[in-house]
């Protein structure tokens, strides 16, 4: 049999095989690694559920798999990132739970061996949703928890940051792209500040680039990772209530934080509750779902919004809102050229609204 290493690692990397293919394939090399090419493969991918030209495909990797594995090794090595087969240490066992595990995985950090929970919801959420989403990280991270998120703007980000602000906080990004990709555009420094405080992955090679049908696909990993999956805000038939349903699949925990009935980003995780899920309504809530203690205090006030802002400053109070960031996330989050989002941060740090901490990272005074 070829080497079963390079040839998972050329598997997940490979364009010509289908990633579903991929990942079926990767859990039955022992039936398909040493099969001939030709008539013979035509039976062999209807046993094994692959369409024959993915088989094709995969057959045709086996000469090149040592040489494509080293390569695609010395690339996540250029992005200080590292590769994992399916079966090395390292690898999440939790994905062994799944149907389509990825045959290999891109990884930069650690993956801190906590009790994790997902923390989801809606890109663009309202500023009580991402108070809520930072608030929730925060509190579970600092019972001992691990923050899983899919990275994406509004309630993903929020719990990632969140999850950075307490004390020794643990957060991990499970991208829908390649590790190399700027995505979401301005997230750079969160990605850095992720990975050397848990780690950031994909199933995605470099140089794969955001796809629509990828981030579904990511959903499965985050749901795997975690002991328990918190739904923030979400509207009906959302990317989050994929992740939910998954969750419910693999016999995860599952929470929902209430909303008012009128809104349509309540409806998703209301929907959820009404059907069973449990209320997590402090980071107590959260951390008891994970066999932790954490704090069951009611939540806080949040700071109100100031009256009378410029747009500009608005998108940037409740940017900060969701948790403290850089000037330069505050800006991505906003839309904003990085010049205009200083001059209109200084405002409203002179103003009172935003208070600018020694690292250089600001939040709602």
């Amino acid at each position: 049999m070829p080497d079963q290493r390079a040839l998972l690692i050329a598997l997940a990397g490979s364009v010509a095989v289908p990633h579903p293919s991929a990942c079926r394939l990767g859990g039955e090399l022992a039936r398909w690694a040493d099969a001939p090419s030709g008539r013979a493969a035509a039976s062999l991918a209807v046993e094994l559920g692959v369409p024959r030209p993915a088989l094709a495909a995969a057959l045709a990797l086996r000469r090149q798999a040592p040489a494509f594995a080293a390569q695609a090794e010395r690339r996540a090595g250029r992005l200080g990132a590292r590769l994992v087969a399916r079966g090395e240490d390292g690898y999440p066992p939790q994905f062994g739970a799944l149907e389509l595990p990825p045959p290999a995985i891109w990884i930069a950090g650690e993956l801190p061996d906590r009790p994790a929970v997902a923390i989801v919801g809606a890109r663009h959420a309202s500023r009580y949703g991402l108070e809520m989403a930072a608030w929730l990280a925060r509190g579970t991270a600092e019972a001992g928890a691990l923050v899983v998120s899919g990275f994406a703007v509004g309630v993903d980000a929020a719990a990632h940051r969140g999850a950075l602000e307490a004390d020794g906080g643990r957060t991990v990004a499970v991208l829908g792209c390649g590790l190399d990709f700027d995505y979401p555009r301005g997230h750079r420094a969160l990605g850095e500040r992720i990975a050397a405080a848990g780690a950031r992955l994909s199933e995605f090679p470099p140089g794969c680039e955001p796809r629509p049908w990828q981030f579904p696909v990511r959903n499965r990993l985050i749901a795997a990772l975690a002991r328990a999956v918190v739904v923030v805000e979400a509207a009906p038939r959302s990317g989050s209530l994929v992740t939910a349903r998954l969750a419910l699949d693999l016999g995860r925990d599952l929470l929902a934080v209430p909303g008012r009935v009128t809104d349509e980003l309540a409806l998703g995780p209301n929907a959820l509750l009404a059907d069973g899920a449990a209320p997590a309504l402090a980071p107590g809530d959260v951390a008891a779902a994970l066999g932790l203690a954490g704090d069951r205090e009611p939540r806080p006030v949040p700071s109100a919004e100031p009256a009378g802002l410029a747009p500009a400053a608005r998108a940037l109070w409740r940017a900060a809102a969701g948790g403290a960031a850089s000037a330069e996330e505050l800006a991505a989050a906003a839309g904003l050229a990085i010049d205009r989002a200083l001059a209109a941060l200084l405002e409203l740090e002179l103003a009172g609204h935003l208070r600018r901490s020694p690292d250089a990272r600001y939040a709602p005074a």
